[in-house]
């Protein structure tokens, strides 16, 4: 129906998609400790943001919590950004660099592996009292 709408028509694929996501996704979680930096640094800056909005100080008080909660929200879902853009380019990369798009996605496959047990190991080694 929307297609319809539409005065011209697109092609999406779902390899390059999926490829870049797998990727991304691996990478956020084996750079937890950036990306948990990230997200902190955007909710810090929403907040700061939030704050210069309002005049007086008890008007700012009395939705506080529930604004931060949003900043949080929306720091968190932002932080996704950066590593979509840095799988995207490592998807390209690897599809480019064996020649084939299933090579990205395997990549992607194997970042995402990797990346999870990194991060299994990291938390782990964390919790032990040694």
């Amino acid at each position: 129906m929307i297609i319809n709408l539409l005065p011209f028509q697109f092609e999406v694929e779902a390899l390059p998609i999926a490829g870049g996501s797998l990727w991304a996704t691996g990478l956020y979680i084996g750079f937890y400790p950036v990306s948990q930096w990230v997200t902190d640094q955007l909710c810090r800056w929403l907040n700061f943001v939030d704050r210069s909005l309002y005049l007086s100080q008890e008007e700012f008080e009395k939705t506080r919590a529930a604004r931060e909660a949003r900043n949080l929200l929306c720091a968190s879902l932002i932080s996704i950004l950066p590593f979509l853009i840095l799988g995207s380019l490592c998807y390209c990369t690897s599809a480019w660099g064996f020649g084939g798009r299933s090579w990205g996605v395997s990549l992607g496959m194997i970042s995402l592996l990797i990346g999870g047990v990194y991060e299994l190991g990291r938390r782990d080694g964390k919790t032990r009292d040694y």
